[in-house]
């Protein structure tokens, strides 16, 4: 069996930081040629992208991927809304998880695994202002007791 090789593409750093991430889900995702060439390049953004359920179907909007230079006529609008390819049983999960109050699907990385374009999709709950303050003091207080362990080392 051969090893799996991934190869991150684009990330939503910001998710991580505005959302508790609950479940993470691996979707395929149904492109053109000329965007999986424009994604090859890493021309993809996914800030402002989320995902919504419709008809059983899942679809990612929002995700910005650049028009490829050489595509001319084969290019699509960059702006589209995708379809995501996931299970069935995966969608029913994703149906009920967003039928609860606060969760939402928000995309967090597009990579390629084995030659595929994936996208990691997760459910999540929308963090609070003080929840933010919260990460980034933890975030200070941890940095400066790695300096401090990092400064006793030395001496």
């Amino acid at each position: 069996m051969a090893k799996e090789t991934i190869k991150p593409v684009a990330q939503n750093k910001k998710a991580r930081h505005d959302y508790f991430i609950e479940q993470t889900f691996e979707a395929g995702i149904v492109l053109a040629g000329t965007e999986v060439k424009s994604v090859r390049l890493g021309k993809v953004n996914l800030r402002d992208s989320y995902a919504y359920i419709k008809d059983s179907e899942v679809f990612i909007s929002g995700m910005h991927i650049s028009p490829y230079e050489k595509g001319n006529i084969f290019n699509r609008d960059p702006m589209r809304d995708r379809k995501l390819l996931l299970h069935k049983y995966e969608i029913n999960k994703l149906i009920g998880y967003t039928q609860q109050k606060g969760l939402t699907l928000v995309p967090l990385q597009v990579y390629f695994k084995n030659g595929k374009v994936k996208v990691e999709l997760a459910v999540a709950r929308g963090k609070k202002l003080y929840d933010k303050r919260r990460d980034i003091a933890e975030r200070a207080a941890k940095r400066e007791m790695d300096r401090k362990i990092k400064d006793y080392n030395r001496q």
